[in-house]
């Protein structure tokens, strides 16, 4: 047994107070990968207009422009559910379902953007010299750390059939 003076919270309801330390966490793990997704891109569109193939920038080519307007409505898509769900945590409001939806959201993109980033500067950006691999890399762990994607899902669907 535990002593009173020591509890966070009431006694049973430690799950509870784990699970809501984990929806905050959600929030700022979709913040980071945000910043990977952002870097990404940012990283795509420099290499883009620096490169040249046939004697023009490969930022005119229409393969590569498609890439980067995919990149940036993901990056939006995921920074507008971030913004949402930090909203209604900093109101005090539920936000569990929608911190897993922007963990959920942003850590994909920002596998997506890091991957499209490598698709962009091809074997260039397979080069440890170049941050676009350091970008993949850490975009691949936000989908795991805080609740895989599959766990996200889950605690988005529990949510919505409760």
């Amino acid at each position: 047994m535990i002593d009173e003076a020591n509890l966070i919270g009431k006694a049973g309801d430690g799950f509870k107070i784990a699970m809501k330390t984990l929806d905050a966490g959600r929030i700022g793990v979709a913040g980071q990968a945000l910043g990977i997704a952002q870097a990404s891109l940012e990283c795509a569109v420099a290499y883009s207009q620096q490169r040249k193939a046939f004697g023009k920038p490969i930022a005119g080519l229409q393969t590569v422009q498609f890439k980067l307007a995919d990149m940036e409505c993901k990056i939006w898509s995921a920074r507008l559910l971030n913004w949402h769900a930090a909203k209604l945590k900093d109101d005090g409001h539920s936000f569990t379902k929608e911190a897993a939806m922007a963990k959920l959201v942003a850590s994909e993109a920002a596998t997506f953007c890091a991957h499209q980033a490598i698709q962009v500067l091809g074997g260039m950006g397979y080069v440890s010299d170049m941050p676009a691999e350091r970008h993949y890399r850490d975009a691949r762990i936000t989908e795991i750390y805080e609740g895989t994607s599959e766990i996200q899902r889950l605690v988005i669907a529990g949510n919505l059939l409760k």
